[in-house]
């Protein structure tokens, strides 16, 4: 039951080129900075990520991103990475735009066992009619467009098919954690971790503070360890990295 694993290299050792990942976080907020760093520095590629977004700052997953390790992304926000755009513009990049709540919910469904289901996020759009461009060929042009989804009627709305989302690894930062691999979210960063982690066949977590089995309340846990299968802890300095997109002040 003892999940917890020395270093974030030793975690992400299996990890092959041409993994798909679910990665958590939002905007800056619970990345698995540690884990993705990790992954960098054995050099893996060929990576298909399953992201809110795909980092920004040179932080997160903009790190794989910037060393083109990345070959398609799945996701709901671009913001204001501009290598992300430069690639997906230029055909280097495969990108799946959904909508935030739909991914959040394909995650979920991938993680629980449901293969499909039906939403009116989207219908009467490009989401549901196909044709939103996947990959550009470099000249402004589409190479890739996506493909019509099915669309339903239900007690006279209409509602478009939507796939689960399972991948090889999954990717989260938790706030606390114990070696049976229960999870506790700091704030926003609990939006797509604990998705994140649910829809992976093998889930990493690095925790800012590890604890004993029993330290947490059950009530507590955002995140049964039933989907976690290897636990880091982080050095203080790790846990004392944190990036901020946009500074704030008031007086």
């Amino acid at each position: 039951m003892d999940k917890v694993v020395a270093t974030a290299v030793e975690a992400t050792a299996d990890v092959p080129d041409g993994a798909s990942l679910a990665v958590g976080g939002f905007g800056l907020s619970g990345v698995p900075n540690v884990l993705i760093q990790a992954l960098h520095e054995r050099g893996v590629s060929g990576l298909s990520v399953v992201s809110n977004n795909c980092g920004a700052m040179d932080s997160g997953l903009a790190v794989l991103l910037a060393a083109g390790r990345i070959t398609r992304v799945t996701g709901s926000y671009i913001g204001a990475n501009k290598e992300f755009a430069r690639q997906y513009l230029a055909g280097e990049l495969e990108v799946e735009l959904i909508p935030q709540g739909t991914l959040a919910e394909r995650l979920r469904a991938g993680g629980t066992g449901i293969p499909a289901f039906y939403t009116p996020a989207g219908v009467g759009t490009q989401v549901a009619d196909g044709g939103l461009p996947w990959r550009y060929d470099g000249s402004g042009g589409v190479a890739l467009a996506s493909p019509p989804k099915e669309v339903r009627e239900f007690d006279g709305a209409e509602y478009v098919l939507e796939r689960g989302i399972r991948t090889d690894y999954a990717l989260v930062r938790a706030a606390r954690g114990d070696r049976h691999g229960n999870l506790v979210f700091n704030k926003s960063s609990r939006n797509f971790n604990p998705l994140a982690a649910m829809a992976g066949r093998v889930t990493i977590a690095e925790v800012e503070e590890l604890v004993e089995p029993g330290d947490i309340e059950p009530g507590a846990v955002h995140l049964p360890g039933i989907f976690v299968q290897r636990v880091v802890a982080l050095t203080p300095e790790q846990v004392a990295d944190k990036r901020i997109e946009q500074r704030t002040v008031s007086n």
